[in-house]
């Protein structure tokens, strides 16, 4: 498709004619498989902080931050200065595995973060640029250290799309990876949730390990997430994580954390794990860690570092505006504390969200943890399961029941929140979860702001469903 002359002439006006023909052509160029276009007809063309600014002219507070990957939001001074460094300095852009003064300043930040002992006895593996090849590179590397082969996740768990990521996430096709229960309160697998529900959870995996007719041999390896993301945004409880690596190291397997999202103070603290002060054998960490550029690596323990040159490798590892802007970004959110800023505006946000469930039946939960937080919608019409809770004791009864996911109506939320200037993601097991990961930087005006925004389009697609009933 030819840009016409009256596109090409409004280019730079930004007008519904460049908007709409952009659009047009991506439908008709780009694969099936596009993802985030299809519920965000918008293009993008300046941008800065968490605001966005669209071909359109329209403005828009963006709280999808790149899934997560913009620490800073758009286009942030110190990251901005960093990559202008780089670029006028005359160095090169990409080195495979060299060594250079960028790379060495990325590694020496990115130890400073970790978790307290963990840096002293580290090593670093640089892979390709994506979370999921970093998650690639843990599992081959906890097999060569242990010899053995099958590999412990959990249900809802999203660990990237590659095949070994997919294996190990909630959606695999088939079986290649052991599943476990991962505890939550809300859609409880056991019908308890609560402490309990985490302790039954943690039963179920000494049992699994433990009976050597589970079906399930010695893995090489545990990958969980500190909290799952993309299976609704649901944090795992500290004393469950802590029970995991007690479980793990107590029988010599490898623990596996996949902070790709949480990473870099999006929870509260800088990594996920320093919640429950546990150290895993690996971390796989990305998107945030390269200051908006593609950037994955993975850090573990030196004990593990058995495997051959070339076991895994990737020409664009060397990606040295990426290591810079990195740097930047993990050097200003430790300075600056933007992970303790994300722990208090996100209990804000939550206990502000907690009233919008108390006002709306179709609003089931509200979580998160930092300014990871999700918002599951229901049909409050659809039966709810009193079974599926447990006894008085427990401190459950029949009216705290889930009502069955409602995707429809969450989409109808995600397409009200575009129409006011929010971009919001879904996510959850039936993508009824509506997802805020604003940047670390959000003020308190612009998060009342995104609040506002998407209290009314909850209030709106909510009328429209009891309207068409």
């Amino acid at each position: 498709m030819a840009v016409t002359e009256s596109e090409a002439d409004s280019t730079h006006r930004g007008t519904p004619a460049v908007h709409e023909g952009i659009l047009r052509r991506q439908s008709a160029r780009e694969s099936a498989a596009r993802t985030y276009a299809r519920a965000l007809p918008i293009v993008p063309v300046r941008a800065r902080g968490l605001t966005i600014e669209g071909a359109d002219g329209r403005r828009y507070l963006d709280c999808l931050s790149g899934a997560g990957a913009l620490a800073l939001g758009h286009n942030h001074p110190v990251v901005l200065e960093a990559i202008r460094k780089v670029l006028d300095s005359g160095a090169p852009l990409s080195v495979l595995d060299l060594a250079t003064p960028v790379k060495d300043a990325f590694i020496t930040e990115l130890f400073r973060t970790l978790p307290a002992g963990f840096a002293d006895r580290a090593r670093v593996q640089f892979c390709g640029p994506a979370g999921t090849d970093a998650v690639e590179a843990a599992l081959k590397l906890v097999r060569a250290a242990t010899g053995r082969a099958g590999i412990l996740a959990f249900t809802g768990a999203y660990h990237g799309m590659t095949a070994g990521a997919l294996a190990a996430s909630g959606g695999a096709p088939d079986l290649q990876v052991g599943r476990l229960p991962y505890p939550q309160d809300y859609r409880c697998p056991f019908g308890v949730g609560g402490p309990r529900g985490a302790e039954l959870a943690a039963r179920w995996t000494e049992s699994v390990l433990d009976d050597p007719k589970s079906g399930v041999p010695r893995p090489a390896g545990m990958i969980l997430e500190p909290v799952q993301g993309e299976g609704g945004v649901i944090p795992a409880p500290d004393d469950w994580l802590r029970r995991m690596r007690r479980i793990t190291a107590d029988r010599s397997i490898p623990l596996i954390a996949d902070e790709v999202q949480t990473g870099v103070g999006r929870t509260g603290a800088f990594w996920a794990v320093d919640h429950s002060g546990i150290t895993p054998d690996v971390m796989v960490l990305s998107k945030a860690i390269g200051g908006s550029l593609p950037l994955a690596v993975i850090v573990y323990r030196e004990e593990l570092d058995v495997w051959q040159p070339g076991a895994h490798a990737g020409t664009f590892r060397g990606n040295q505006l990426a290591m810079a802007a990195g740097t930047a970004t993990l050097a200003h959110v430790r300075e600056n504390g933007l992970a303790e800023r994300a722990a208090t505006l996100g209990a804000r946000m939550l206990t502000r969200l907690g009233e919008l469930r108390n006002q709306f039946a179709c609003v089931g939960d509200v979580r998160g943890r930092g300014l990871m937080i999700g918002v599951e919608l229901v049909d409050p019409a659809g039966a709810s399961v009193p079974e599926a809770r447990g006894s008085e004791t427990d401190g459950w009864d029949s009216t705290t029941a889930p009502h069955p996911a409602d995707p429809e109506l969450a989409a109808a939320v995600q397409r009200e929140c575009l129409d006011r200037g929010l971009i919001v993601e879904l996510g959850g097991r039936h993508n009824s979860v509506v997802r805020l990961l604003p940047p670390l930087t959000i003020s308190d005006e612009q998060a009342s702001a995104v609040l506002d925004r998407l209290a009314d389009a909850v209030t709106a697609a909510d009328r429209d469903r009891q309207r068409t009933g």
